[in-house]
């Protein structure tokens, strides 16, 4: 099912669905609601009635949502009660099979998660982003002006998977001719395996992220025969909190960086132009006043959300908000719906560039969490924007985009765009 584009009435009818349904009956988490973008009526509902809410039956078990923006911050910040680990299950929805959980420093807890985190940090200095930003900015160039014009294309593909592969295979300092394995392997990470996914089983999703690991193994081998680099699989082979990690936690962080680096970007990408497509008002005024990008990035970003939630585990009895979390529980923070929280951020179901505070929101986390490469996600955004404003008077969105069929990464698969000849 997960392969076609809805019809205007059966979305409507979905979205209806959750009005009508019982609070005990909700299951936000199914991926099938964020595949059709029929979701925000349920978030919306649960701030309202039941902003921390138990459903007790999913295709990932039972979890708590928490869905108001500061009760995720307070979550998010409570390390000694809500854990990271990968041994407890990590950070998403999905549970996986314990002998495959792999750590990574954001599936970490303190104190472990610092020295690992800080081992690639000085990738996103502001010195170190400043060298980069000319390196995005040619290759944005190349890319946008090599774009068929006067005919339907696919942006997802051509534009948005393009950059952000490119500015990955920079960083790791990849082989550029196999640049799309990090694209491909950053999808196989996240994808729900499944008739009409990517892969069919869980069986073959392993076996392509035993070939990511095994491809990087050779590359690690490599680095630490030579004096270090300022790349990021350099910057972990020689870095003392990482250079004896094992084989999982060199896939984790392996893992992590690839999707980190790829999917928010790429979806942000995306999920702009479809943001001003939809609301052409605000696609004139960032023509007329290109200087609005600083507070349009921020503003697309929180718009997008392109991760939908993080998961922590309680690590012990816990009343919150009135409710009994107890100690093994799975809690789902939506930042997709803290996002849209109407106490925390003003008018948030409105799309505004020149948003008085843009950066109030959820997108990147919270606390000692926060994503790492956020400033270099921001710049990518800026940059590509800036040479799009140059170029193009306008580009069309001509379809539906197809949407990704999960609950945590949310994405963009195609976007079906021209440019006028």
């Amino acid at each position: 099912m997960h392969g076609t584009i809805e019809s205007a009435a059966n979305i409507d009818a979905l979205r209806e669905r959750a009005s009508s349904l019982p609070l005990a009956q909700y299951d936000p988490g199914d991926p099938e609601l964020f595949r059709t973008d029929t979701f925000w009526p349920y978030f919306d509902r649960l701030r309202r009635e039941d902003p921390v809410h138990y459903c007790k039956d999913s295709m990932f078990g039972p979890y708590w949502s928490v869905t108001r923006y500061n009760d995720i911050m307070e979550i998010e910040t409570n390390h000694s009660v809500f854990s990271s680990a990968s041994s407890l299950g990590g950070i998403t929805i999905r549970d996986i099979d314990p002998d495959l959980r792999r750590e990574s420093f954001i599936a970490m807890d303190p104190p472990r998660h610092a020295a690992q985190r800080k081992t690639v940090a000085p990738m996103f200095t502001p010195t170190h982003l400043d060298n980069l930003a000319l390196n995005i900015r040619k290759r944005s160039a190349e890319c946008l002006d090599n774009l068929p014009r006067g005919e339907v294309f696919d942006w997802v593909d051509q534009v948005s998977i393009e950059l952000t592969t490119q500015m990955l295979a920079v960083l790791f300092d990849f082989p550029w001719e196999d640049r799309r394995k990090l694209t491909r392997w950053s999808d196989i990470a996240t994808t729900i395996p499944g008739p009409d996914g990517l892969v069919a089983t869980e069986d073959e999703r392993q076996a392509e992220l035993a070939e990511c690991a095994g491809y990087f193994a050779r590359l690690w081998k490599e680095r630490i025969a030579q004096p270090p680099k300022s790349d990021l699989l350099s910057m972990m082979a020689h870095g003392a909190a990482t250079r004896d990690m094992d084989a999982k936690n060199f896939l984790g962080n392996l893992v992590l960086l690839i999707v980190g680096g790829n999917d928010t970007t790429r979806n942000t990408m995306s999920g702009s132009l479809l943001a001003l497509s939809q609301h052409p008002d605000q696609y004139r005024k960032l023509r007329e006043n290109p200087a609005l990008l600083d507070s349009f990035v921020p503003e697309v970003i929180r718009w997008q959300t392109p991760l939908a939630h993080m998961r922590r585990t309680a690590l012990a009895d816990f009343e919150f908000r009135g409710k009994h979390i107890k100690k093994g529980d799975k809690v789902v923070m939506w930042y997709v719906s803290g996002n849209r929280d109407e106490e925390a951020i003003e008018k948030p179901y409105d799309f505004v560039i020149d948003r008085a505070r843009p950066r109030t929101h959820l997108s990147f986390g919270f606390g000692i969490h926060r994503c790492v490469g956020l400033r270099l996600a921001e710049l990518q955004l800026k940059i590509i924007w800036e040479e799009i404003l140059k170029r193009f008077d306008h580009i069309d969105v001509v379809g539906e985009p197809k949407r990704v069929y999960s609950s945590f990464v949310k994405g963009l698969e195609t976007l079906p765009v021209k440019i006028a000849a």
